[in-house]
């Protein structure tokens, strides 16, 4: 059984176990979440796809982690103006467990 969900603009395709890195939410660690976004569900009796989204259906999980991703160095450079400019980024993220899905 799988699902398909939307968070921070992007969809995830996530079974009960696994472990990933999303936008960063406005919670703990140790913390419980739900997902009630779910854009489908694949199940045995076959996949059900919302318009746009699944009526009752929801994933729950376990927030692991809050963090930062590691430095994404940006340049800028205009030729023949002697102007260049050095920036670094390190985007924040969520780390989740994903624990059940409920169709």
């Amino acid at each position: 059984m799988y699902a398909i969900i939307e968070t921070g603009g992007k969809q995830y395709k996530v079974e009960a176990g696994d472990t990933l890195f999303i936008e960063k939410l406005n919670v703990e660690a140790d913390e419980a979440v739900t997902f009630d976004k779910v854009v489908a569900v694949c199940t045995d009796a076959g996949l059900s796809a919302g318009a746009p989204y699944v009526a009752g259906a929801t994933v729950s999980a376990k927030v692991l982690k809050n963090g930062k991703a590691k430095k994404v160095t940006v340049m800028t450079y205009k030729a023949k103006k002697n102007e260049k400019r050095k920036m670094g980024h390190r985007q924040p993220y969520t780390k989740v467990e994903i624990t059940a899905i409920n169709a």
